[in-house]
Protein backbone atom coordinates (compact mmCIF):
# COMPACT_ATOMS: atom_id res chain seq x y z
CA UNK A 1 0.00 0.00 0.00
CA UNK A 2 1.40 2.74 -1.26
CA UNK A 3 2.40 5.78 1.81
CA UNK A 4 0.10 9.31 1.44
CA UNK A 5 3.10 12.20 0.50
CA UNK A 6 0.32 14.91 2.74
CA UNK A 7 -0.31 14.74 6.36
CA UNK A 8 -4.12 13.46 7.00
CA UNK A 9 -6.44 17.11 7.00
CA UNK A 10 -6.79 18.10 10.18
CA UNK A 11 -10.26 19.97 11.60
CA UNK A 12 -9.92 23.36 12.79
CA UNK A 13 -11.85 26.22 13.22
CA UNK A 14 -13.05 28.37 10.72
CA UNK A 15 -10.91 32.08 11.19
CA UNK A 16 -13.69 33.93 10.98
CA UNK A 17 -15.23 32.24 13.62
CA UNK A 18 -12.55 31.39 15.75
CA UNK A 19 -11.52 35.51 16.63
CA UNK A 20 -14.76 35.84 18.27
CA UNK A 21 -14.37 32.59 20.79
CA UNK A 22 -11.49 31.47 23.03
CA UNK A 23 -12.15 27.78 22.02
CA UNK A 24 -9.53 25.56 20.68
CA UNK A 25 -8.62 26.15 17.37
CA UNK A 26 -7.61 22.73 16.49
CA UNK A 27 -10.49 20.32 16.85
CA UNK A 28 -8.35 16.89 16.46
CA UNK A 29 -8.41 13.60 14.47
CA UNK A 30 -11.33 11.24 14.70
CA UNK A 31 -9.98 7.78 15.13
CA UNK A 32 -10.14 6.90 12.04
CA UNK A 33 -8.10 9.69 10.75
CA UNK A 34 -5.47 9.32 13.52
CA UNK A 35 -5.57 5.45 12.04
CA UNK A 36 -4.95 6.59 8.37
CA UNK A 37 -2.10 9.03 9.87
CA UNK A 38 -0.42 6.38 11.86
CA UNK A 39 -0.37 4.05 8.87
CA UNK A 40 1.96 6.89 7.12
CA UNK A 41 4.58 5.95 9.92
CA UNK A 42 7.33 4.01 8.39
CA UNK A 43 8.26 1.89 11.65
CA UNK A 44 12.02 2.95 11.05
CA UNK A 45 14.07 0.16 13.36
CA UNK A 46 16.67 3.47 14.39
CA UNK A 47 13.56 5.88 14.70
CA UNK A 48 15.11 8.97 14.78
CA UNK A 49 11.88 10.48 16.12
CA UNK A 50 12.83 9.02 19.24
CA UNK A 51 16.30 10.83 19.40
CA UNK A 52 14.77 14.24 18.83
CA UNK A 53 12.22 13.51 21.45
CA UNK A 54 13.47 15.30 24.69
CA UNK A 55 11.60 12.92 26.73
CA UNK A 56 12.50 10.06 24.37
CA UNK A 57 9.33 8.72 23.79
CA UNK A 58 8.57 5.05 22.12
CA UNK A 59 7.32 6.87 18.85
CA UNK A 60 6.64 4.38 16.76
CA UNK A 61 5.39 2.06 19.64
CA UNK A 62 2.21 4.32 20.22
CA UNK A 63 1.80 5.32 16.62
CA UNK A 64 1.46 1.96 15.44
CA UNK A 65 -0.97 0.74 18.33
CA UNK A 66 -2.83 3.76 17.13
CA UNK A 67 -2.74 1.61 13.19
CA UNK A 68 -3.99 -0.81 14.71
CA UNK A 69 -6.85 0.99 17.02
CA UNK A 70 -5.38 -0.42 19.80
CA UNK A 71 -5.99 2.86 21.85
CA UNK A 72 -5.54 1.66 25.15
CA UNK A 73 -1.87 0.55 24.10
CA UNK A 74 -1.35 3.24 22.63
CA UNK A 75 -2.12 5.09 26.08
CA UNK A 76 -0.01 2.47 28.15
CA UNK A 77 3.09 3.28 25.61
CA UNK A 78 3.16 6.85 26.23
CA UNK A 79 2.21 6.63 30.29
CA UNK A 80 6.04 5.10 30.43
CA UNK A 81 7.48 8.09 29.19
CA UNK A 82 5.30 11.54 29.58
CA UNK A 83 2.79 12.49 32.04
CA UNK A 84 1.59 15.19 30.10
CA UNK A 85 0.62 13.62 26.75
CA UNK A 86 -2.49 15.99 26.04
CA UNK A 87 -0.17 19.36 26.43
CA UNK A 88 2.47 18.35 24.89
CA UNK A 89 0.25 16.62 21.68
CA UNK A 90 -0.85 20.25 21.70
CA UNK A 91 2.23 23.20 21.98
CA UNK A 92 5.49 21.21 21.91
CA UNK A 93 7.13 22.38 18.35
CA UNK A 94 7.26 19.14 16.99
CA UNK A 95 8.08 20.22 13.16
CA UNK A 96 12.04 21.21 15.02
CA UNK A 97 12.16 17.87 17.17
CA UNK A 98 10.66 14.76 16.42
CA UNK A 99 8.39 15.49 13.24
CA UNK A 100 11.77 17.52 12.17
CA UNK A 101 13.63 14.18 11.85
CA UNK A 102 11.11 12.12 10.65
CA UNK A 103 12.42 9.86 7.80
CA UNK A 104 9.32 10.18 5.64
CA UNK A 105 9.54 13.98 6.10
CA UNK A 106 13.19 13.67 4.83
CA UNK A 107 11.77 11.78 1.27
CA UNK A 108 11.19 14.94 -1.44
CA UNK A 109 7.63 15.40 -1.77
CA UNK A 110 6.94 13.67 1.51
CA UNK A 111 5.47 15.49 5.02
CA UNK A 112 6.17 13.83 8.73
CA UNK A 113 3.73 11.84 10.08
CA UNK A 114 1.70 14.27 12.45
CA UNK A 115 3.53 12.73 15.54
CA UNK A 116 2.30 15.67 18.11
CA UNK A 117 -1.27 15.16 16.56
CA UNK A 118 -1.66 11.35 17.31
CA UNK A 119 -0.38 11.85 20.82
CA UNK A 120 -2.77 14.48 21.39
CA UNK A 121 -5.69 11.34 19.63
CA UNK A 122 -4.22 9.04 22.11
CA UNK A 123 -4.36 11.33 25.35
CA UNK A 124 -7.47 13.04 24.63
CA UNK A 125 -9.41 9.08 23.91
CA UNK A 126 -7.84 8.44 27.34
CA UNK A 127 -9.70 10.82 28.97
CA UNK A 128 -12.91 10.88 27.24
CA UNK A 129 -12.85 6.83 28.84
CA UNK A 130 -14.78 6.00 32.10
CA UNK A 131 -11.79 5.18 35.22
CA UNK A 132 -9.22 6.30 33.53
CA UNK A 133 -7.23 7.25 36.19
CA UNK A 134 -4.81 4.82 37.60
CA UNK A 135 -3.46 5.63 41.02
CA UNK A 136 -1.47 2.73 41.84
CA UNK A 137 2.26 4.06 43.53
CA UNK A 138 4.63 1.95 45.92
CA UNK A 139 2.71 1.47 49.37
CA UNK A 140 6.53 1.17 50.45
CA UNK A 141 7.91 5.51 50.83
CA UNK A 142 11.55 5.95 50.06
CA UNK A 143 11.54 9.48 50.69
CA UNK A 144 10.29 13.05 50.88
CA UNK A 145 10.57 15.34 48.45
CA UNK A 146 9.53 19.02 48.09
CA UNK A 147 9.27 20.47 44.90
CA UNK A 148 9.27 24.25 44.40
CA UNK A 149 7.16 25.82 41.25
CA UNK A 150 3.97 23.82 39.54
CA UNK A 151 4.80 24.02 35.96
CA UNK A 152 5.94 21.44 33.46
CA UNK A 153 9.21 20.58 34.98
CA UNK A 154 7.66 20.14 38.58
CA UNK A 155 4.61 18.35 37.21
CA UNK A 156 6.93 15.87 35.64
CA UNK A 157 9.59 15.28 38.94
CA UNK A 158 6.19 15.08 41.26
CA UNK A 159 4.85 12.65 38.67
CA UNK A 160 8.05 10.39 38.15
CA UNK A 161 9.31 10.53 41.90
CA UNK A 162 5.72 9.73 43.32
CA UNK A 163 5.47 6.61 40.86
CA UNK A 164 8.70 5.55 41.99
CA UNK A 165 8.23 5.52 45.58
CA UNK A 166 8.65 9.49 46.94
CA UNK A 167 6.47 11.11 49.33
CA UNK A 168 6.06 14.54 47.25
CA UNK A 169 4.59 17.67 48.06
CA UNK A 170 4.83 20.66 45.93
CA UNK A 171 4.56 24.41 46.49
CA UNK A 172 3.18 26.75 44.16
CA UNK A 173 2.99 30.76 44.43
CA UNK A 174 -0.46 31.03 42.83
CA UNK A 175 -4.07 29.18 43.66
CA UNK A 176 -3.62 26.94 41.23
CA UNK A 177 -1.17 24.39 39.43
CA UNK A 178 -0.21 24.34 36.04
CA UNK A 179 2.77 27.27 35.78
CA UNK A 180 2.68 28.56 32.48
CA UNK A 181 0.19 26.15 31.17
CA UNK A 182 -2.22 27.79 32.82
CA UNK A 183 -1.45 31.41 32.83
CA UNK A 184 1.16 31.85 29.80
CA UNK A 185 -0.94 29.58 27.07
CA UNK A 186 -4.33 31.04 25.78
CA UNK A 187 -7.07 28.80 26.06
CA UNK A 188 -7.18 28.31 22.15
CA UNK A 189 -4.47 26.91 22.08
CA UNK A 190 -4.30 24.90 25.11
CA UNK A 191 -7.78 24.39 26.77
CA UNK A 192 -7.52 24.73 30.64
CA UNK A 193 -9.61 21.94 30.93
CA UNK A 194 -7.08 19.46 29.40
CA UNK A 195 -4.39 20.86 31.83
CA UNK A 196 -6.34 20.23 34.74
CA UNK A 197 -7.38 16.57 33.73
CA UNK A 198 -3.12 16.24 33.44
CA UNK A 199 -2.84 17.32 36.66
CA UNK A 200 -5.29 15.54 38.46
CA UNK A 201 -4.04 12.43 36.84
CA UNK A 202 -0.70 13.29 38.70
CA UNK A 203 -1.95 13.95 42.10
CA UNK A 204 -4.49 11.33 42.20
CA UNK A 205 -1.00 9.39 42.41
CA UNK A 206 -0.99 11.48 46.21
CA UNK A 207 1.39 14.55 44.87
CA UNK A 208 0.35 16.59 48.09
CA UNK A 209 0.05 19.93 46.26
CA UNK A 210 -0.09 23.34 48.30
CA UNK A 211 -0.90 26.48 46.99
CA UNK A 212 -0.61 29.85 47.75
CA UNK A 213 2.77 29.23 49.28
CA UNK A 214 5.90 31.70 48.02
CA UNK A 215 8.76 29.77 48.97
CA UNK A 216 11.67 32.53 50.32
CA UNK A 217 8.45 34.22 52.05
CA UNK A 218 5.92 31.83 53.58
CA UNK A 219 9.02 29.11 54.27
CA UNK A 220 11.82 29.44 53.67
CA UNK A 221 14.38 27.32 51.37
CA UNK A 222 15.93 25.98 54.80
CA UNK A 223 12.89 24.97 56.61
CA UNK A 224 12.32 22.39 53.36
CA UNK A 225 15.80 21.16 53.73
CA UNK A 226 15.08 20.58 57.46
CA UNK A 227 11.82 18.63 56.51
CA UNK A 228 13.04 16.69 53.17
CA UNK A 229 15.77 14.68 51.96
CA UNK A 230 15.52 16.43 48.42
CA UNK A 231 14.35 19.25 46.61
CA UNK A 232 13.46 20.70 42.96
CA UNK A 233 13.14 23.95 42.03
CA UNK A 234 10.94 24.74 39.08
CA UNK A 235 9.82 28.02 39.08
CA UNK A 236 10.05 29.11 35.82
CA UNK A 237 11.48 32.57 34.34
CA UNK A 238 8.26 34.69 35.00
CA UNK A 239 10.00 38.29 35.46
CA UNK A 240 8.85 39.91 32.69
CA UNK A 241 11.60 42.16 30.33
CA UNK A 242 11.03 45.83 29.18
CA UNK A 243 13.03 47.02 26.52
CA UNK A 244 13.25 50.25 28.67
CA UNK A 245 12.50 52.98 25.43
CA UNK A 246 10.88 56.06 26.85
CA UNK A 247 6.95 55.88 27.63
CA UNK A 248 7.27 52.43 28.80
CA UNK A 249 5.13 53.27 32.01
CA UNK A 250 2.11 54.96 29.87
CA UNK A 251 -1.45 53.67 30.78
CA UNK A 252 -1.57 51.06 28.28
CA UNK A 253 1.75 49.58 27.92
CA UNK A 254 1.82 45.88 28.99
CA UNK A 255 4.37 42.87 29.81
CA UNK A 256 2.98 39.60 27.83
CA UNK A 257 3.32 37.64 31.37
CA UNK A 258 0.34 40.06 32.70
CA UNK A 259 -1.77 40.79 29.64
CA UNK A 260 -1.93 37.13 28.81
CA UNK A 261 -2.51 36.06 32.98
CA UNK A 262 -5.25 38.41 33.22
CA UNK A 263 -6.47 36.72 30.48
CA UNK A 264 -6.06 33.01 31.33
CA UNK A 265 -5.63 32.90 34.91
CA UNK A 266 -8.09 35.40 35.89
CA UNK A 267 -10.58 34.85 32.95
CA UNK A 268 -10.27 38.63 32.06
CA UNK A 269 -12.29 37.21 28.48
CA UNK A 270 -15.68 36.50 30.31
CA UNK A 271 -15.60 39.56 31.93
CA UNK A 272 -18.21 41.01 33.99
CA UNK A 273 -18.85 36.95 35.01
CA UNK A 274 -15.36 37.34 36.38
CA UNK A 275 -14.25 40.28 38.75
CA UNK A 276 -11.05 41.10 36.68
CA UNK A 277 -11.30 42.54 33.00
CA UNK A 278 -8.58 42.09 30.33
CA UNK A 279 -8.12 45.59 28.90
CA UNK A 280 -10.21 46.31 25.73
CA UNK A 281 -8.58 47.82 23.14
CA UNK A 282 -8.73 49.04 19.60
CA UNK A 283 -5.70 49.41 18.11
CA UNK A 284 -2.61 47.03 19.32
CA UNK A 285 0.97 46.72 19.00
CA UNK A 286 2.44 43.47 20.39
CA UNK A 287 6.41 43.55 20.17
CA UNK A 288 8.62 40.31 19.72
CA UNK A 289 8.11 37.13 17.05
CA UNK A 290 8.24 34.43 19.70
CA UNK A 291 4.93 31.99 20.12
CA UNK A 292 4.15 34.30 23.04
CA UNK A 293 3.74 37.31 21.10
CA UNK A 294 1.63 35.24 18.70
CA UNK A 295 -0.46 34.10 21.68
CA UNK A 296 -0.95 37.69 23.10
CA UNK A 297 -1.78 39.54 19.29
CA UNK A 298 -4.32 36.60 19.17
CA UNK A 299 -6.09 36.92 22.35
CA UNK A 300 -6.00 40.77 21.65
CA UNK A 301 -8.05 40.29 18.43
CA UNK A 302 -10.47 37.64 20.39
CA UNK A 303 -11.06 40.47 22.88
CA UNK A 304 -12.06 42.65 19.86
CA UNK A 305 -9.33 44.96 18.84
CA UNK A 306 -10.19 46.46 15.31
CA UNK A 307 -6.54 45.67 14.51
CA UNK A 308 -3.27 44.15 15.87
CA UNK A 309 0.19 44.55 14.43
CA UNK A 310 3.33 42.16 15.37
CA UNK A 311 6.39 44.39 15.23
CA UNK A 312 9.39 42.51 14.76
CA UNK A 313 13.46 43.57 14.44
CA UNK A 314 13.88 40.69 12.04
CA UNK A 315 12.45 38.71 9.22
CA UNK A 316 10.25 35.82 8.59
CA UNK A 317 13.02 33.62 8.32
CA UNK A 318 14.39 34.61 11.45
CA UNK A 319 10.70 33.98 13.50
CA UNK A 320 11.29 32.02 16.44
CA UNK A 321 7.74 31.26 16.88
CA UNK A 322 6.02 28.09 15.23
CA UNK A 323 4.65 27.88 11.93
CA UNK A 324 1.84 26.18 12.60
CA UNK A 325 1.32 29.85 15.16
CA UNK A 326 2.44 32.27 12.74
CA UNK A 327 0.19 30.93 9.79
CA UNK A 328 -2.74 31.13 12.27
CA UNK A 329 -2.26 34.31 13.47
CA UNK A 330 -1.96 35.60 9.35
CA UNK A 331 -5.42 33.68 8.67
CA UNK A 332 -6.66 35.78 11.76
CA UNK A 333 -5.97 39.15 10.17
CA UNK A 334 -3.02 39.82 12.80
CA UNK A 335 -0.77 42.31 10.67
CA UNK A 336 3.10 41.95 10.47
CA UNK A 337 5.74 44.54 10.24
CA UNK A 338 8.97 42.93 9.67
CA UNK A 339 12.69 44.45 10.20
CA UNK A 340 11.31 47.12 12.57
CA UNK A 341 11.33 48.04 16.30
CA UNK A 342 9.85 50.43 18.61
CA UNK A 343 12.08 53.59 19.62
CA UNK A 344 9.47 55.80 22.06
CA UNK A 345 5.74 55.29 23.15
CA UNK A 346 3.84 58.51 22.49
CA UNK A 347 1.05 60.16 25.16
CA UNK A 348 -1.84 60.63 24.02
CA UNK A 349 -2.09 63.87 25.80
CA UNK A 350 -3.81 62.50 29.10
CA UNK A 351 -0.70 59.60 30.42
CA UNK A 352 -2.14 57.35 27.82
CA UNK A 353 -1.10 55.20 25.00
CA UNK A 354 -1.14 57.13 22.00
CA UNK A 355 1.48 55.05 19.04
CA UNK A 356 4.09 53.53 18.78
CA UNK A 357 7.61 55.49 17.32
CA UNK A 358 9.01 52.45 15.17
CA UNK A 359 12.52 52.62 13.50
CA UNK A 360 13.41 50.10 10.39
CA UNK A 361 15.87 47.99 10.66
CA UNK A 362 18.69 45.85 8.34
CA UNK A 363 20.18 42.54 8.97
CA UNK A 364 23.99 42.23 9.72
CA UNK A 365 26.63 39.41 11.13
CA UNK A 366 25.06 36.56 12.99
CA UNK A 367 25.02 37.31 17.15
CA UNK A 368 25.25 34.84 19.76
CA UNK A 369 21.97 33.43 19.13
CA UNK A 370 23.41 32.94 15.56
CA UNK A 371 20.72 34.94 13.91
CA UNK A 372 21.80 37.92 12.02
CA UNK A 373 21.98 40.70 14.18
CA UNK A 374 19.46 43.83 13.50
CA UNK A 375 20.33 47.31 13.40
CA UNK A 376 18.09 50.85 12.51
CA UNK A 377 18.38 52.51 9.18
CA UNK A 378 18.87 55.84 9.32
CA UNK A 379 15.95 58.19 8.54
CA UNK A 380 13.15 55.53 8.55
CA UNK A 381 11.08 55.68 11.42
CA UNK A 382 7.78 55.75 11.34
CA UNK A 383 4.87 55.87 13.78
CA UNK A 384 1.87 53.35 14.49
CA UNK A 385 -1.68 54.22 16.32
CA UNK A 386 -2.18 52.23 19.32
CA UNK A 387 -4.21 52.40 22.46
CA UNK A 388 -2.60 49.28 23.90
CA UNK A 389 1.22 48.01 23.37
CA UNK A 390 2.36 44.67 24.56
CA UNK A 391 5.86 43.63 24.58
CA UNK A 392 6.69 39.96 24.73
CA UNK A 393 11.04 40.14 24.52
CA UNK A 394 11.49 37.58 27.03
CA UNK A 395 11.49 37.07 30.66
CA UNK A 396 13.79 36.72 33.24
CA UNK A 397 14.61 34.64 36.79
CA UNK A 398 12.21 35.73 39.37
CA UNK A 399 14.35 37.24 42.82
CA UNK A 400 12.13 36.40 45.84
CA UNK A 401 13.37 32.74 46.13
CA UNK A 402 16.62 33.64 45.05
CA UNK A 403 17.56 36.16 46.58
CA UNK A 404 16.69 34.46 49.96
CA UNK A 405 18.83 31.18 49.44
CA UNK A 406 22.39 33.33 48.92
CA UNK A 407 24.08 29.16 48.69
CA UNK A 408 22.50 28.91 45.28
CA UNK A 409 25.20 29.69 43.04
CA UNK A 410 23.87 31.33 40.01
CA UNK A 411 25.22 31.53 36.39
CA UNK A 412 26.04 35.02 34.89
CA UNK A 413 22.70 35.38 33.62
CA UNK A 414 20.75 35.51 36.95
CA UNK A 415 19.29 31.22 36.43
CA UNK A 416 19.88 28.86 38.71
CA UNK A 417 23.47 27.16 37.76
CA UNK A 418 22.64 23.01 37.85
CA UNK A 419 23.92 20.13 35.74
CA UNK A 420 22.07 20.17 32.20
CA UNK A 421 22.18 16.40 32.76
CA UNK A 422 21.00 15.66 36.39
CA UNK A 423 19.97 19.33 37.57
CA UNK A 424 22.41 19.17 40.77
CA UNK A 425 22.73 22.43 41.75
CA UNK A 426 25.26 23.85 43.94
CA UNK A 427 23.74 22.54 46.93
CA UNK A 428 23.49 19.03 47.95
CA UNK A 429 20.35 17.55 47.69
CA UNK A 430 18.86 20.59 46.02
CA UNK A 431 18.14 19.97 42.18
CA UNK A 432 16.80 22.22 39.79
CA UNK A 433 15.14 21.89 35.87
CA UNK A 434 13.51 24.37 33.19
CA UNK A 435 13.22 27.85 32.71
CA UNK A 436 15.17 28.76 35.85
CA UNK A 437 17.82 26.95 35.04
CA UNK A 438 17.62 27.67 31.35
CA UNK A 439 16.02 30.81 30.55
CA UNK A 440 12.15 31.03 28.84
CA UNK A 441 12.34 27.65 26.14
CA UNK A 442 9.45 24.82 25.68
CA UNK A 443 7.41 22.79 27.76
CA UNK A 444 9.03 19.53 26.32
CA UNK A 445 12.54 20.96 27.34
CA UNK A 446 11.26 21.77 30.76
CA UNK A 447 9.73 18.13 31.09
CA UNK A 448 12.91 16.69 29.87
CA UNK A 449 14.74 18.56 32.68
CA UNK A 450 12.34 16.95 35.36
CA UNK A 451 12.47 13.36 33.94
CA UNK A 452 16.20 13.90 34.41
CA UNK A 453 16.22 15.10 37.68
CA UNK A 454 13.86 12.29 38.96
CA UNK A 455 16.43 9.58 37.98
CA UNK A 456 18.88 11.94 39.98
CA UNK A 457 17.02 12.54 42.86
CA UNK A 458 16.31 9.13 43.53
CA UNK A 459 19.54 8.27 43.53
CA UNK A 460 20.91 10.98 45.50
CA UNK A 461 18.27 10.15 48.40
CA UNK A 462 19.19 6.09 47.99
CA UNK A 463 22.64 6.71 48.08
CA UNK A 464 22.32 8.61 51.71
CA UNK A 465 19.78 5.85 53.11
Amino acid sequence: MAVSKAKTPISEQDPGERVKNFKEVCLGYTLEEGMAEAARCLQCKDAPCVAGCPVAIDIPGFVLAIKNGDMKKSVQVLAQYTNLPAVCGRVCPQETQCEGVCRLGRAKGFEPVAIGKLERLAADWNYSQPDTLVCDVPDEKIGRVAVVGAGPASLTVSGDLVKMGYEVTMYEALHAPGGVLMYGIPEFRLPKSIVGREIEAITCLGVKFEANVVVGRTITMQEIGERFDACFIGVGAGAPHFQGIPGTTLNGVYSASEYLTRINLMHGYEFPEYDTPAKKSKKVVVIGGGNVAMDAARSAKRLGAESVTIVYRRSLEELPARIEEYHHAVEEGIEFRWLSNPTRYKDDGTGKLGGVDCVRMELGEPDASGRRRPAPVEGSEFFVEADTAIEAIGQGANRVLLSTYPELKLNKWGYIDADPKTGATSVPGVFAGGDIVTGAATVILAMGAGKDAARAIDEYVRSRK
